[in-house]
């Protein structure tokens, strides 16, 4: 398979997951929003805005933090150039690049979704369709995974997308978590209050995560509860355990393909090991942002080895 091949299956699927992670995020922000007063509730809306890594581009173009001007901006300002409307027509302008590689089942999903929510997405979204556009974009995601894993075939452009997928479903995981204590609760006297459940809700929500969390532990919240399913339990497909494990079946893959193993699965071997092998005690005494903080930076790495280790701009 030519790099720029490999590089389009593994990118259309990291700008899918994240255009339906964002979604996700918003979702659970529109939730948590109509609980608040304004301040906590620009205080939510900030912490969109920060875990999305999108702070100092929306500040030089917006003063204040409200629900409408934050969704606006994260789903279709022209002002952000990494709004869900251009994650998903990265996702198809990909699509498009691949063609050849994927099944007609993918790109009929990608190509419908797209006009879908492009036209959605051509105004302003409102309070009263913020909803039904946030259904959408996750709605898309399901739709295009649905068509990949019941009409492509197990070769190469499959196991690059999966490998797309998983390292970028990973970081958003990480990243969302990692903003937890330093952003979305206002002060360390919350801890352990009804507020601090609150935003463990949120995190969970964020990553699709409340139900099941809620039947495994009784419906019981708590920091250490939550961190242990967030990072460790490899059952949960979003926790950090199960998307490496994923990623580290997907490199394995193209290594037996391609007869050999090469840097990124050198990488993830030793990412796989380091996360099998730390329990929550050792996660809380390195501290939360810390260990969180390393794994983004093994899990850019593993994603800079694949691009080298594939020649993906060849």
């Amino acid at each position: 398979m030519l790099g720029r091949t490999a590089n389009g299956m593994f990118w259309m699927f990291r700008y899918l997951e994240r255009a339906e992670n964002t979604a996700r995020m918003l979702e659970a922000a529109l939730r948590m929003a109509l609980t608040r007063d304004l301040m906590t509730s620009e205080e939510e809306w900030r912490s969109v805005i920060a875990t999305a890594g999108q702070k100092a581009t929306y500040e030089a173009h917006n003063g204040t933090y409200t629900g409408i001007q934050v969704w606006n901006f994260i789903l279709r300002d022209k002002d952000n150039p990494a709004n869900v409307r251009e994650m998903f027509k990265s996702v198809r302008t990909n699509a498009r690049m691949v063609r050849t590689a994927i099944s007609s089942g993918v790109w009929e999903a990608v190509n419908e979704n797209w006009m879908r929510l492009d036209k959605m997405l051509s105004r302003p979204v409102s309070q009263s369709n913020v909803g039904e556009v946030v259904k959408t974009i996750r709605a898309a995601g399901t739709q295009v995974h649905g068509a990949m894993e019941s009409t492509m075939l197990r070769d190469e452009g499959y196991h690059f997308a999966r490998a797309g997928t998983f390292l970028e479903r990973g970081d958003s995981t990480a990243r969302i978590l990692d903003m937890k204590y330093f952003l979305l609760l206002p002060s360390l006297k919350y801890v352990g209050t009804r507020l601090d459940s609150g935003q463990w809700d949120q995190v969970l929500r964020s990553v699709a995560g409340d139900r099941v969390f809620s039947w495994l532990n009784a419906g019981r919240i708590d920091a250490r509860g939550i961190v242990q399913f967030l990072v460790l339990d490899d059952r949960f497909p979003r926790s950090l355990n199960f998307c490496h494990s994923a990623l580290r079946e997907q490199l394995a893959a193209l290594a037996r393909i391609h007869g050999a193993e090469v840097e990124s699965n050198a990488l993830m071997r030793e990412a796989d090991t380091h996360i099998n092998e730390v329990t929550v005690d050792d996660i809380f005494e390195q501290g939360l942002h810390e260990f969180l903080s390393d794994f983004t930076r093994r899990n850019a790495a593993i994603g800079n080895a694949i691009a080298d280790d594939y020649r993906f701009l060849a």
